[in-house]
């Protein structure tokens, strides 16, 4: 059963105290802002690994993603090839055999979050389970993300239907959601 992440109502992220591939997501607000879908592709996922900012990138890109379902020739590649590369993540793990938090919002308590001050910052990377990569909130930003990316196949149909030049990379993207499921 999925996350109904779509009624997530957290608008105040703390990104400075979430961690991406390469550090603090300090900068990712001005990336989203700005359609920096490269360097948030980066920041989000590596080496098919998902960090704590990928659940809250993917929330604010997809909420922004249905608003312009009916402009789809404003949509880029380089977003749908974002997601591609989440989805992709998805194929090395069973979203059944964790156990997820309840709702996005868990994600936020403190518990899982990093200090306001990032002067330990790699100090607290050699720790066995540095904040927030404890095994459930792990498992959590994967089921999370994917709980997000299968709610949005109905605006990336419609984006699909309605753009040709993505058509076949939307399918792609479809395919790779479709095949989990399959697994599951």
């Amino acid at each position: 059963m999925l996350i109904d992440v779509w009624t997530e109502t957290t608008y105040n992220i703390p990104w400075q105290r979430l961690t991406t591939a390469y550090g603090r997501g300090t900068d990712i607000p001005q990336l989203i802002e700005t359609g920096q879908y490269k360097a948030l592709a980066d920041l989000i996922e590596h080496q098919s690994t998902l960090w704590q900012v990928t659940p809250w990138v993917l929330l604010e890109l997809l909420r922004e993603l249905a608003n312009r379902k009916t402009e789809p020739e404003k949509v880029s590649l380089d977003e749908i090839e974002l997601y591609i590369a989440v989805a992709s993540c998805f194929t090395e793990q069973d979203m059944e055999s964790g156990q997820p938090i309840t709702s996005m919002s868990e994600l936020l308590d403190e518990k899982y979050l990093w200090p306001v001050d990032d002067q330990e910052d790699e100090e607290m990377w050699e720790e066995e389970e540095p904040p927030g990569y404890e095994s459930e909130a792990f498992f959590s930003y994967y089921y999370v993300s994917y709980s997000l990316l299968k709610q949005a196949e109905p605006v990336f149909t419609a984006i699909m239907n309605g753009n040709d030049q993505l058509a076949p990379t939307l399918r792609e993207l479809l395919l790779l959601l479709e095949e989990d499921r399959s697994e599951q």
